[in-house]
């Protein structure tokens, strides 16, 4: 009956539980091979019915309860592919704009390398921290992947990173990859990866919802203060005043030392820390 009802259902388990009970009471219950009853073997026929009817209906709940699942989980992977489906033709879409914008660029700037190069290059940052956010089917992407990835083309040795595994909103990831890309272009040009012993040490913390990050560079020339407000310094400004953010940079003798902070929701979904991750160590190349 059990069986019945599982393998078949409820009416599967009815029919098996009326048979059990005519073949029990014809072949078992004295006088045998008859129908007739005391009102003892009644009350037992009867409480046989009643559990029956239980087993029948646990059993058939649960079929129906697995079945369910099962169609829930067979829509969720339908849902889960067109999604993934939808973001990489996302993606291949955005690729083959920003291909065009370059090319337009490039052609348009084509008498002025300097400005073309500058702009090229901060498209590439944008980009790249897209391709991170698409493995994510669009949640952010990780602080620590957006450093890696725009620091890759530097000794490895010469950098560290510390601070926990942090996944950013798709938002402010675009933000830090422009951010990151300008502190790399200038310690390029004029810090510490200008030096061939040049080295940059990169920290940052979450705690009670504020991000904090610290870019120190040493060993590489002398720097000094600007004289006047560039690109930079105006997207440094701007940038973090929409999350209600700062940014304190200190022109040491010893290389620059930039802090940013930032004021994020530390109850949100796409800010998770992984306290865990708290030695300093050279990020990977891959």
């Amino acid at each position: 009956m059990l069986f019945a009802a599982l393998i078949g259902g409820a009416v599967a388990g009815i029919f098996a539980a009326i048979l059990g009970g005519i073949v029990g009471w014809w072949a078992f219950m004295p006088p045998r091979f008859t129908f007739s009853l005391t009102i003892a073997q009644q009350i037992g026929l009867l409480t046989y019915l009643l559990a029956s009817l239980l087993i029948v209906w646990g059993a058939d709940h649960y079929r129906r309860l697995t079945q369910r699942l099962e169609d829930e989980e067979k829509l969720r992977k339908d849902e889960e592919k067109f999604r993934k489906l939808a973001v990489d033709e996302l993606a291949h879409r955005l690729k083959n704009k920003l291909a065009t914008i370059q090319s337009i660029i490039s052609f348009q700037l084509r008498d002025e390398p300097q400005i073309r190069d500058a702009i090229l290059s901060r498209l590439t940052a944008l980009s790249a921290t897209d391709d991170l956010i698409m493995t994510t089917q669009g949640q952010g992407a990780r602080l620590r992947d957006i450093l890696s990835a725009e620091l890759r083309p530097y000794e490895v040795s010469r950098v560290s990173m510390t601070g926990a595994d942090i996944l950013l909103p798709s938002k402010l990831a675009l933000m830090l990859a422009l951010l990151v890309h300008e502190l790399a272009t200038n310690a390029t040009k004029y810090g510490a990866l200008a030096s061939s012993v040049g080295k940059l040490s990169i920290r940052w913390s979450l705690a009670g919802g504020r991000l904090e990050l610290e870019w120190r560079e040493s060993g590489g020339p002398a720097v000094t203060a600007p004289t006047h407000r560039g690109f930079g310094t105006r997207l440094f400004s701007r940038a973090l005043e929409q999350f209600g953010g700062a940014v304190e940079a200190t022109f040491a003798t010893t290389g620059l030392i930039c802090k940013l902070c930032l004021v994020l929701q530390e109850s949100s979904p796409n800010i998770s820390p992984d306290v865990t991750a708290k030695s300093p160590k050279p990020f990977a190349a891959d």
